[in-house]
């Protein structure tokens, strides 16, 4: 165990009985297991829900009396060592899920959703980073993760009684964090300069354990540097392209930095999306000073071992950068590598729009011969919009595969089924997750049990959104006129119907509100009525997505809708957490073909929750006919596809829920529940999605690499 306080100071000085709390709280490894979280509830249910399930704070709050206390009981010491013993044991079990394990792989992205405690993601793209992590830890994948270090994150929602979305400074407080300092040789805090940054960029380098696998985070925050300089990884996505740019550069290049002097050797580079692209090029630098290797044969090497993965589905959405602001930062690169200006430009230009300046969505298609798409559909889009990149009019010869989307099971599945499914499928389930065999048996659950549970987690989402507008309108931070719009009159024993997700123009969530007068009928129908709860944030520039999130507000404070229309507001993990598994229905509608895959439905339909969707991205891979609805054509109409999705709900969606037997449970909308789980939760699990990046691209480039190094 670390016992060196210098990683993290807010850590608690526990009682040598309990010490092994610390080691837990500081590994994420707890979030997804649901023995892990109950220690810390069980150790102070009060403070644990105060701390918002932040096991740091609540052990820095803790009274000592209280551990003093707690030491001596001898049903708490009892789980505590029996849960201690598994985390031991999960952190030393050198077992494997999978038949050959790969070389070690360098996983770089812009954003991770590991935990509502560390917000340093925006949405899907940082989700599914987190829950490749996760995954890989439980498979024990050898990865490294390389990311950001936000100190104001994304953008913590605030809406205005006019419904316009604000964005409050939300400061990560890191030593409340389950996150803790890199050290140095000499145990100071560990920072690296960033090479060919003039003048100097420097960042300290932060780590958070994912069971088994290290995420390292940059941060430029830190005295050493310039006003400017510092604000480098203030926020996500920042707006301002300069600043972003050097963001990447700091990210991608002074990632690799961080790897050499950890001494973390691998051998496979995956870049989730473009953002940290510029690693490659840090790469190849490194095999031509280090290994001596010529221009051409450092080129050849990076992209046989190097992967990307896309989730962009228009060329519009991705970063490009102008060739001055390039040449101002990268002068000397080139020169160092041996290139022209010209030719070090070339990578990165889009035959499509060769003037637009330096695309770095562009730069990563060129330079990694390993490429994936996000789902099938999204992978007939990507070679379809990037074709002209490969010089290949024959769609079917461009040579990018797809690797559809999952989602870490234990960490989003609601726990009183993870308690069902340990009764029903063994305790084993976890770890055979993939087989749609073994859910098979959710068919031997009773339906009574699987309502019960779905009815249990409705109330606990409307108690958490009304809780939290009590303590809004406690702390005087609510204006009275928003109380209704943000969910105090929800009722848990109606039809609901979730929407959470970015809010957009392509995604729509304004779809349901085409026709008010028609959808007033529907919600106000009195012996069958409905009710919708809406959550998302507008990217901070997105001013059409802030009018739409206006509109939606403002609808839900209208009279004549019954308070059964809600606005969540701060959507993130934690929100999400309890939508997912609280509504009846989870709402799509996407513009097709722009859904590159989603996400949000997949961790609804494992907790039993119908998905309504658009046939996009992962839904065409994952609607059978009976475990969910479908609508809408391609190329999209508003109106008919409004008019479809109303046609849906009174004639389908609603009859089935409020068809009820004597004991008043819907045993339809059950049987189709199970329906769900049973043909959705392997197929879009993470340990299926590791699985195939596994047999598709990790394991592929760890022959060719032993190969050649085995002459």
């Amino acid at each position: 165990m670390n016992k060196d306080p210098s990683k993290n100071i807010a850590l608690q000085s526990l009682p040598q009985e309990i010490e092994g709390l610390n080691e837990i709280a500081l590994n994420l490894w707890w979030t997804w297991n649901p023995k892990g979280k109950n220690l810390f509830k069980l150790l102070n249910p009060y403070l644990w829900k105060e701390s918002e399930h932040n096991p740091i704070l609540m052990l820095k709050k803790i009274p000592k009396s209280s551990l003093e206390k707690i030491v001596k009981d001898d049903e708490f010491m009892k789980e505590y060592r029996y849960v201690y013993a598994l985390f031991k044991d999960y952190l030393n079990n050198k077992s494997s899920y999978i038949k050959e394990k790969p070389l070690p792989i360098a996983y770089f992205c812009a954003e991770f959703g590991l935990h509502h405690t560390i917000p340093i993601y925006s949405g899907g793209l940082g989700i599914l980073a987190g829950d490749i992590l996760k995954e890989s830890s439980d498979m024990n994948i050898p990865i490294i993760g390389i990311g950001f270090m936000y100190p104001q994150g994304y953008v913590k929602q605030e809406i205005g009684s006019d419904g316009w979305q604000h964005g409050a400074k939300e400061e990560l407080q890191k030593d409340l964090a389950p996150i803790e300092r890199v050290l140095d040789k000499n145990k100071n805090h560990l920072i690296i300069q960033v090479p060919f940054i003039d003048p100097p960029v420097y960042a300290s380098i932060w780590k958070v354990n994912i069971g088994r696998v290290s995420l390292y985070l940059l941060d430029t925050d830190i005295d050493k540097n310039d006003p400017w300089d510092r604000e480098i990884s203030y926020r996500l996505y920042t707006p301002d392209m300069h600043q972003r740019l050097r963001q990447q550069i700091v990210l991608g290049i002074g990632g690799y930095a961080v790897l050499r002097e950890l001494g973390i050797e691998y051998s496979i580079l995956h870049l989730n999306e473009g953002h940290p692209a510029f690693a490659i090029f840090e790469r190849i630098r490194g095999f031509i000073e280090e290994e001596n290797l010529p221009l051409d044969e450092a080129i050849k090497r990076v992209k046989k071992s190097s992967i990307f993965t896309t989730h962009t589905p228009l060329q519009a959405a991705t970063d490009v950068y102008s060739f001055d602001m390039m040449s101002r930062y990268f002068e000397d690169y080139w020169k160092r590598i041996g290139l022209s200006k010209e030719e070090f430009l070339s990578f990165g230009i889009n035959p499509d729009d060769k003037a637009s300046g330096f695309n770095m969505t562009v730069f990563a298609l060129k330079m990694c011969e390993n490429i994936n798409a996000v789902s099938k559909k999204h992978c007939a889009t990507t070679k379809r919009i990037w074709k002209d990149v490969f010089n290949e009019k024959d769609e079917n010869k461009i040579p990018i595969d797809y690797v559809t989307n999952g989602v870490h099971i234990p960490t989003w599945l609601g726990e009183d089924l993870y308690e069902i499914y340990e009764k029903v499928l063994g305790d084993r389930w976890p770890a055979l997750q993939d087989n749609i065999d073994i859910w098979k048996k959710i068919l031997d659950i009773e339906d009574k049990k699987i309502w019960k549970i779905k009815q249990k987690n409705k109330i606990k989402m409307i108690n958490f959104i009304r809780e939290r507008v009590r303590q809004k309108w406690a702390k005087q931070t609510i204006d009275p006129s928003v109380v209704i719009a943000e969910g105090v009159m929800l009722d848990p024993d109606i039809l609901t119907i979730g929407f959470a997700r970015r809010m957009t123009s392509y995604k729509r969530p304004d779809l349901i509100l085409y026709d008010l007068d028609r959808l007033e009928k529907i919600i106000s129908n009195n012996s069958n009525p409905v009710q919708i709860i809406f959550a998302g944030k507008a990217h901070p520039a997105d001013i059409p997505g802030k009018k739409i999130l206006q509109k939606i507000f403002k609808i839900a404070q209208e009279p004549r809708f019954k308070g059964r229309i809600a606005f969540v507001e701060d959507y993130g993990e934690l929100v999400a957490k309890y939508l997912i598994r609280g509504v009846d229905v989870w709402l799509n509608t996407p513009i097709p073909p722009l859904e590159a895959s989603g996400t949000s439905g997949m961790k609804a339909s494992i907790n039993g929750v119908l998905h309504l969707s658009t046939n996009d991205g992962w839904w065409i891979e994952g609607y059978n006919g009976k475990n969910g609805w479908v609508f809408g054509k391609e190329p999209s109409n508003d109106k008919e596809d409004a008019n479809e999705l109303y046609d849906i709900l009174e004639k389908e969606i609603i009859p089935l829920y409020y068809d009820v037997n004597s004991d008043n449970i819907p045993y339809k909308w059950v049987q189709k529940m199970k329906e769900a789980m049973i043909s959705l939760t392997s197929k879009f699990s993470a340990r299926r999605m590791m699985k195939e990046y596994l047999d598709k691209f990790y394991i592929p480039i760890t022959k060719k690499i032993r190969k050649e190094k085995n002459g």
